[in-house]
C-alpha cells in the first residue's frame, strides 16, 4: 500500500493497512475480495503529502502494511472469527487500523476487537444502506446486519453514530426507522444533494465529542458515476468532493480504526473504483490524531 515498507505484525506501528480479502458476506454482486489487491495496486501513485490540507503523515506516523488477514472463504463465521483475533493483536499497542475490504460484513468484527479495547465507540458510517437489517437471507451475519450486530453486542455509543448517504429502495416505507430509533444521526443522501458537507461534519465532530471513533467508509456511499465496481451500487450518491469533505472533517476526532469497504474491481475496468478509494484510505490516514499538519 502506497509502496509502504511491508511488515509481519503491527509491533512499533502507529498505524497500519490491513486487507481483509472477504466477500462471502455479499447478497448482490461478488467480487469485494479482490479489493485491497487492487486498491493497492492503484496507491503507488499517492504521494508523501497531501497537497489540499498540507499534511504530513509519514512526517508523524510510523506506518505499514502488515498485509491480509487469513479468512476462511467457506465460513463466514469462521472469518468473523479470525478478523476478531487478528484486530486484537493489532491494536494490542494502540496501532490503528487502516483496514481495506471486503465486504461489509468485516466492520462487524473489526468493532467487537476494537470495543474490547476502547470500550463503546463512536462510528461516522458513510453508505448507501443503514446496513442494519436483522436477517439477511435467513442469516444473522452478512453485509446488511454488522451494524445491527454491533448495537446489540453494545459496541456502540448509539448517541454517537452519525450515518451519511443512505438511499435507494427499500424493504419498508421507512427503511432507517431502526436507525433513528437508536439514537443514530441519519443523513440520507438526498439531503446531501448539491451543497457542501463541511457545516454537516461540524454538527457531526460535536455529535463526537472526545471519546474513540471509527471510521466506516462503503464505496457505494458514492454516486456510481464515480464508483461504479461495487457490488450494491444505488443512483444519486455522494460525490468524491464530499466523500473528501466527510473525511477531512474528521480531522480532531479520537479515531481508533477505518474502513474502506465493498470495492469489488471486476464491475471497473477503468480501475477508477479502487483509485478513489485509495485516495480515501489516503485521506484518512492524514486525519489521525498525531498527524503533521504544515
Amino acid at each position: 500500500m502506497f509502496k509502504l515498507p511491508v511488515k509481519e505484525s503491527s509491533t512499533g506501528l502507529d498505524a497500519a493497512f490491513v486487507g481483509i480479502p472477504l466477500d462471502t458476506g455479499t447478497s448482490n454482486r461478488p467480487g469485494a475480495r479482490f479489493g485491497p489487491r487492487e486498491i493497492r495496486a492503484e496507491s503507488s501513485m499517492l504521494r508523501a503529502y497531501n497537497g489540499g490540507t498540507r499534511a504530513a503523515p509519514y512526517e508523524s506516523l510510523m506506518v505499514a502494511d502488515i498485509g491480509d488477514v487469513n479468512v476462511n472463504l467457506y465460513d463466514l463465521k469462521d472469518s468473523c472469527k479470525r478478523i476478531q483475533d487478528a484486530y486484537k493483536k493489532i491494536i494490542a499497542n494502540g496501532c490503528i487500523p487502516l483496514t481495506l475490504g471486503g465486504d461489509h460484513t468485516i466492520s462487524y468484527p473489526i468493532l467487537q476487537a476494537v470495543a474490547e479495547r476502547y470500550g463503546p465507540v463512536g462510528l461516522v458510517h458513510v453508505d448507501a444502506h443503514a446496513d442494519t437489517g436483522d436477517v439477511t437471507l435467513g442469516e444473522k451475519i452478512a453485509h446488511g446486519t454488522p451494524f445491527r450486530r454491533c448495537v446489540e453486542e453494545g459496541l456502540l455509543d448509539c448517541k454517537r453514530v452519525a450515518q451519511i448517504g443512505l438511499r435507494g429502495s427499500a424493504y419498508t416505507p421507512d427503511a432507517y426507522e431502526y436507525s433513528r430509533s437508536q439514537g443514530f444521526l441519519v443523513i440520507q443522501a438526498q439531503e446531501c444533494w448539491l451543497k457542501s458537507l463541511t457545516p454537516l461534519m461540524e454538527q457531526v465532530r460535536k455529535q463526537m465529542g472526545d471519546g474513540p471513533v471509527y471510521l466506516s467508509f462503503d464505496i457505494d456511499g458514492l454516486d456510481p458515476a464515480f464508483a461504479p465496481g461495487t457490488g450494491t451500487p444505488e443512483i444519486a450518491g455522494l460525490t468524491p468532493v464530499q466523500a473528501l469533505e466527510i473525511i477531512r472533517g474528521c480531522r480532531g476526532m479520537n479515531l481508533v480504526g477505518c474502513d474502506l469497504v465493498e470495492v469489488a474491481p471486476a464491475y471497473d475496468l477503468t480501475g477508477n473504483t479502487a483509485l478513489t478509494a485509495a485516495n480515501l484510505l489516503f485521506e484518512m490516514m492524514c486525519v489521525l490524531p498525531k498527524v503533521k499538519y504544515y
